[in-house]
């Protein structure tokens, strides 16, 4: 295992312009996407369009993890074999080694997650091109990752939320926490996280948009030792204190080690869920056999039984009901917001959560 000095090194490599794309002929199921706009952030794009796609389908836009490429995230996470199956649309963004050795999406640097700038406005340029190519549904495209693309897709939403109906973040970090990469590893380890109004103002500082704000499903596991999972903590606050969420969680057991809280509005939608994986490291979760299974496991997607792509498809509505309904959904059970005993939660209420974790695990007095 690399050392942090290392691991710093081969993240802080030297920005310098990137070279012309050249396509993979190891890329069986997603076709190159060029001439997509403006590409400050020297990004690659990739799409699938399945047979079963009709104008007016969805977009899902799928982020990739660090030393991952958009091929081998869709063959682990299995996107591609459930478009197949429910017709929408697939966009890859992919990391270039010229911009980052180990092939993260620079989710701590201004320069690329500042609205209209690297990284960012790529992306937003690959979903209009999308979204105007292909007649996308503007009112439902979506956005999800795994780690340093959990973090990039929580950017999105924060710098893009128009484009935005919901997304999912697999053992991402929240918005706007860190600008350097010393900053970069503290969040990671846990440390230093802002209190959750000011992880708020983040997003709300982010462009001048003022809402209805995307959904947000956080999936975590309680093992990973390489993005702690206080972050998830975090990314619950950053959204719930943005949507000024009073209710406390419904919290299902959706599997023997698979619990979910789900916060909701005033009118009874879903706002933010939140997927705790009991004991599973760091990687997406799939599950590979059995009706909703999709994927292949391997380094990062974990078969533990519980497939992230279903569920997360499933929440967005991509999925028909005969699917749905192949799989058994148990009955919620009420629970108090996390462990506190009061029936609401008052505005520091997710806060003060995060900073008992932070407490415990001795990283805050």
């Amino acid at each position: 295992m690399r050392n942090i000095a290392d691991t710093i090194r081969r993240l802080n490599a030297t920005r310098i312009p990137a070279a012309p794309f050249a396509v993979s002929g190891l890329n069986t199921r997603l076709q190159h996407l060029a001439d997509f706009g403006q590409n400050p952030g020297a990004l690659r794009a990739w799409q699938y369009i399945p047979p079963t796609f009709g104008p007016g389908s969805p977009l899902v836009v799928v982020l990739h993890g660090c030393t991952q490429t958009a091929a081998s995230y869709d063959r682990g996470s299995g996107w591609s074999e459930l478009a197949d199956a429910h017709g929408f649309a697939l966009l890859f963004p992919e990391q270039q080694r010229n911009n980052n050795a180990n092939l993260c999406f620079n989710w701590f640097d201004p320069r690329d997650t500042t609205r209209g700038h690297g990284e960012v406005a790529s992306i937003s340029q690959m979903v209009l091109a999308m979204t105007e190519k292909y007649l996308i549904d503007r009112a439902r495209i979506y956005a999800t990752g795994l780690s340093a693309g959990g973090a990039m897709a929580v950017a999105m939403l924060a710098t893009y939320p128009e484009l935005f109906k919901a997304g999912a973040i697999i053992a991402g970090l929240p918005f706007g926490t860190a600008s350097t990469i010393p900053e970069a590893f503290d969040r990671m380890r846990g440390h230093g996280m802002p209190e959750s109004r000011a992880l708020a103002d983040k997003v709300r500082q982010a462009s001048d948009y003022q809402g209805p704000w995307p959904a947000v499903s956080v999936w975590q596991g309680t093992a990973d030792t390489t993005v702690d999972p206080i972050n998830m903590e975090a990314i619950i606050s950053q959204w719930w204190q943005l949507q000024e969420l009073n209710d406390t969680p419904i919290v299902t057991s959706l599997a023997q080690a698979h619990r979910c809280r789900t916060w909701k509005d005033a009118n009874g939608s879903v706002c933010i869920e939140g997927h705790t994986i009991n004991g599973m490291v760091h990687g997406t979760p799939i599950k590979t056999s059995g009706p909703d299974g999709y994927g292949t496991s391997g380094t990062f997607m974990l078969d533990v039984g519980i497939s992230s792509t279903w569920h997360i498809a499933s929440s967005w509505d991509l999925l028909t009901e005969g699917e749905r309904q192949a799989v058994e959904t148990p009955k919620p059970s009420f629970a108090l917001f996390a462990t506190d005993a009061s029936p609401k939660p008052d505005d520091h209420a997710i806060g003060t959560v995060i900073e008992g974790a932070l407490r415990a695990a001795g990283l805050m007095r």
